[in-house]
């Protein structure tokens, strides 16, 4: 798919699906197996897809081996260990691919790389497009470093690729025209509600920096205070408007003066069209590459549990919301790269944060399907595996809006320019 960008500098970043294309010829059915017509694959929707791949998944237990979405073909693709198993999702509509890695052994690689590659730089997931754990090293992996990385995915041939990434795994916690706290900046993500109360979900990076958070710079229009706040392990954070009367719309800002409604939240499953807005590099879209994500930012910050894109995101951007049409899926974590030569860019899963502060989101409430995209079963680290829909959090630096540029998206900016009011999120509708 194509990845565009709608901010104050130009540029267009070109991310192409070679491998999500080169998996669809491997996986086109063997019209050639026998004498007997097979069923064409159907050509599903996301939600539908999410629905059939995670009762697929069920019913098939330790025979399904990950699943994922492909949104040019429309095909739910079921990597499964033997034939009969094939039968039965291509007798529920699905494309089956049998292939050589268990989920059971997929989980144990990335155990083995928790216990023996936990190394400052280096991120890895389950890639069900592959069916192998996808291993990434950025440019910091060197010497030592890497000798342990190659020293421990050596013994694991047939399960584990490595690749280098040209930029180097951080938080995106600095610039951008956001929400301020601590000296520091960061973006809104979603509007949620606590128990009839406004607030909004930001990074958990983001939230250990500042018990209070303005509209602008100088710390003179008050904005919310931070009442969970959870990194490492996870990077999320829930702030509380100070004015329980704030209009906190469930909105998303699109950066050319308009919102998209957010009506409820959603799991991440790979192959997933999803699109982040952020104040420093506006709108951008791509596709979920892999879940469970675990990703060493170094200093002891090893982050879980999260959602890996291709999406572009630069500083200024963490904390803002990624959505999948009218799902919330993530919240900018962090990532390496910018949005001029490209990246990998990992969100927290929207849906997590939810149930652990006790939020709803939009009309569908925490972790309603929304509708947002293919998934497959949850399972630790596996990519295929997740359920339902979209993911993620944002975590970041832009956000609600700074000073006069208004927090909230569409109606909410002041004087027309509150779009640059970070990505306003799930609109922040304070604007005033």
């Amino acid at each position: 798919m194509s990845h565009r960008r709608v901010n104050k500098r130009t540029g267009a970043i070109a991310a192409a699906s070679a491998a999500a294309l080169a998996g669809a010829v491997i996986l086109l059915p063997n019209a050639n197996a026998s004498d007997e017509k097979e069923a064409a694959p159907r050509t599903f929707a996301g939600p539908a897809a999410a629905k059939t791949g995670t009762a697929l998944a069920a019913d098939l237990g330790a025979d399904a081996a990950g699943w994922y979405f492909d949104g040019e073909s429309g095909r739910l693709v079921m990597n499964v260990l033997d034939e009969e198993a094939a039968e039965t999702a291509r007798a529920k509509g699905a494309e089956a691919r049998i292939v050589d890695n268990s989920m059971a052994e997929l989980k144990a690689a990335t155990q083995t790389l928790s216990d023996r590659a936990s190394i400052p730089g280096t991120a890895w997931s389950i890639d069900p497009r592959t069916n192998k754990v996808s291993v990434l090293a950025d440019r910091t992996v060197t010497g030592d470093r890497l000798a342990e990385l190659e020293q421990a995915t050596d013994g694991m041939a047939g399960l584990v690729t490595v690749k280098r990434s040209q930029g180097e795994f951080k938080p995106f916690a600095d610039g951008g025209d956001a929400i301020f706290g601590g000296g520091s900046r960061c973006s809104l993500g979603f509007n949620v509600d606590v128990n009839g109360a406004p607030g909004f979900l930001t990074a958990g990076h983001c939230g250990n920096i500042a018990a209070a958070w303005t509209n602008d710079q100088a710390g003179a229009e008050p904005l919310g205070t931070t009442a969970e706040s959870v990194f490492p392990v996870s990077d999320f954070a829930l702030v509380m408007y100070d004015d329980p009367a704030t209009e906190a719309p469930s909105t998303v800002d699109l950066q050319d003066g308009t919102t998209q409604e957010i009506t409820g939240a959603a799991e991440a499953s790979v192959g997933m069209e999803v699109q982040r807005s952020g104040s420093t590099t506006g709108l951008s879209d791509g596709t979920v590459t892999g879940l469970n994500a675990t990703v060493n930012y170094g200093n002891g910050d090893i982050v879980n549990g999260l959602i890996q894109t291709d999406v572009c995101a630069e500083p200024g951007d963490s904390g803002g919301a990624m959505f999948s049409g009218t799902s919330a899926v993530g919240l900018t974590s962090g990532g390496s790269g910018d949005c001029t030569q490209g990246g990998e860019t990992f969100f927290q899963p929207v849906t997590t944060a939810l149930e652990a502060v006790g939020a709803t989101i939009g009309a569908g409430g925490a972790g309603a399907g929304g509708g947002a995209g293919a998934g497959g079963e949850a399972g630790d680290g596996a990519a295929g595996e997740q359920a339902g829909g979209e993911g993620g959090i944002g975590a970041g630096d832009e956000g609600a809006g700074a000073g006069e540029e208004g927090l909230g998206g569409g109606a909410d900016r002041r004087d027309g320019q509150g779009s640059r009011g970070g990505f306003s999120g799930a609109g922040a509708g304070h604007g005033s």
